[in-house]
């Protein structure tokens, strides 16, 4: 079985993970820093959010240089000894890929608005204004905040709009230009040539558009999310996939196989079409992996409700494809906020929350990825307006944005949540006195050994890894309950979604792997009650 299949994955955002030069800013070597504690941890693959060079408009997501690192994170150099020094503990390293856009201070970007004549002119998508004046079409930006904003901006020097289907800032690649495909695979070639075990590709089902540039077919279509955004299947593939879009991943799946190592990829792919989407970018040949926002956005503390996103993603991929599964990221609000938002939880019961997502995150059939700050039980920080970085973030206010996902991991209790000697670029969650790594460390109860508990099982257990998935059906209302199948070997997890006890039936003698009330290794058979939002994994004897 490919090694990714069994890996979990540890999303970092590199700001945020770990400050090594006291300029408030997470970087690189910040990262090598705390190598050993993921390695403790024992996650498999760190997945690096950009760090390459940027202007910073969207915080790395708008690069300036596909082959540099940004200064504020570090150097080559640093990169380098990242990687070493991962491998040598047995991490797997992943970056991003953002190819959809690049900043508009990226060189290609400067030289392409310099001239509609110019070498570098169609390395972009100009459009010429229509014959008001007004943008080429009703496209509408996915950073538009609270109103709906065009996705065209208008050039002077040029007399044309360019496209950009995030920010003004961020001009989209003309993927129909072969020399600009050429030079999106030389630099993927780099970082493989340094090292990387290989890519998540951001925003990759929107690499090509309608040639026509034909309006969206209904007006605009909103979209109520986390955030409203706006989608249509001329340039945001909401109801399909463009085949150009398709053959480009299996270009990339082809070059990426002639590494040695069996490098990965991940697709970001536009969730309103969910599972069948993230199937067809999955399917043999293309992307290894399509990452999961379908479950991210729709999963909640409704046990019937989870049952049937997770039923539906086993349907669906079978074995033509394999999941992966996802419970938040660095665009959307903390799991632990979502899940608790609006209903009055106690601090116990919020940390049991947290135990059960990460129970169920981790005994799902598919590749579970963490997001940095989970595993101790991070929540959404509370930003004031004044202190809000994120341009998304200051167009939705007083709506939040993303910066409430993004703050200092928390390290310890210290003043800057041993991130950093001095202010953070983003402020510390007020709760670090009592949700830290150190402290969390030294805590048999804490959700922190919890995920170290369960990483140890999982890797122990053919079962969790491999094993096809069945839900009993005769599971109490509140209450998942299902099984992970590998020839002889079983294991059940159940997950009491509830603030009530309920009864259960083990019929088969079991043992306690992990659980959030249990201890490990206790003997479970016949019917047993459950506390509230408990959880448990058991090893079927």
């Amino acid at each position: 079985m490919e090694w990714w299949k069994e890996a979990v994955f540890y999303q970092i955002y590199p700001r945020s993970f770990m400050d090594s030069n006291s300029d408030g800013i997470g970087d690189l070597k910040g990262i090598t820093e705390k190598l050993d504690y993921l390695s403790w941890l024992g996650v498999d693959v760190l997945w690096i959010s950009p760090f390459f060079k940027s202007p910073m408009a969207d915080f790395g997501y708008d690069i300036s240089d596909y082959t540099d690192v940004d200064p504020i994170f570090g150097n080559i150099s640093d990169f380098d000894e990242l990687i070493d020094q991962a491998h040598e503990r047995k991490l797997k390293v992943i970056i991003d890929q953002v190819y959809n856009h690049t900043s508009d201070q990226h060189p290609w970007f400067v030289e392409s608005r310099s001239s509609r004549d110019n070498p570098k002119a169609d390395w972009y998508i100009w459009k010429d204004a229509k014959e008001d004046g007004t943008s080429p079409n009703n496209w509408v930006s996915l950073f538009s905040g609270t109103k709906p904003e065009s996705a065209w901006e208008w050039d002077e020097n040029r007399k044309q709009y360019y496209l950009h289907l995030f920010g003004k800032e961020q001009p989209d690649l003309n993927w129909r230009n072969p020399q600009v495909k050429e030079e999106i695979f030389k630099s993927m070639k780099f970082w493989l040539d340094h090292g990387v075990d290989g890519f998540r590709f951001d925003a990759a089902s929107h690499y090509y558009k309608d040639p026509k540039f034909r309006d969206a077919l209904t007006g605009i279509q909103i979209k109520e999310s986390l955030f409203k955004s706006v989608r249509d299947i001329y340039y945001w593939d909401r109801f399909t996939a463009r085949p150009e879009t398709l053959l480009a991943v299996e270009e990339i799946r082809e070059f990426l196989d002639t590494y040695p190592g069996k490098k990965v990829s991940v697709g970001e792919i536009s969730a309103d079409m969910g599972l069948c989407l993230y199937l067809l970018f999955t399917l043999p040949d293309r992307f290894n992996m399509a990452f999961n926002i379908d479950f991210l956005e729709k999963l909640s503390m409704d046990a019937s409700k989870v049952k049937e996103l997770a039923e539906n993603v086993d349907k669906t991929f079978g074995d033509r494809a394999w999941p992966s599964y996802v419970l938040g990221n660095h665009d959307n609000s903390r799991i632990l906020t979502r899940l608790t938002e609006g209903i009055n939880v106690s601090d116990e019961n919020k940390k049991k929350i947290a135990k059960l997502a990460a129970a169920l995150l981790l005994t799902l059939r598919g590749t579970p990825f963490i997001y940095y700050g989970e595993e101790i039980g991070m929540e959404d920080t509370n930003i004031p307006y004044d202190r809000i970085m994120d341009p998304w973030g200051k167009a939705l206010w007083p709506k939040k944005g993303r910066d409430v996902c993004r703050t200092p991991m928390q390290w310890d209790s210290a003043q800057h949540a041993g991130f950093s000697t001095v202010e953070p670029w983003l402020p510390v969650n007020e709760n670090k006195s009592k949700i830290n790594v150190k402290d969390e460390m030294n805590d048999e109860n804490s959700v922190l050994i919890f995920y170290k508990h369960l990483l140890e099982a999982r890797k122990r257990s053919i079962a969790l890894k491999r094993g096809k998935m069945d839900f009993y059906q005769e599971a109490p209302n509140g209450v998942l309950f299902y099984s992970r199948t590998f020839f002889s070997q079983r294991a059940s997890v159940i997950l009491n979604m509830t603030d009530s006890e309920k009864i259960i039936e083990v019929n088969e003698n079991s043992k306690v792997l992990v659980a959030s009330d249990r201890k490990n290794g206790e003997k479970i058979s016949g019917k047993i009650t459950l506390s509230p939002f408990e959880s448990m994994v058991l090893e079927v004897l």
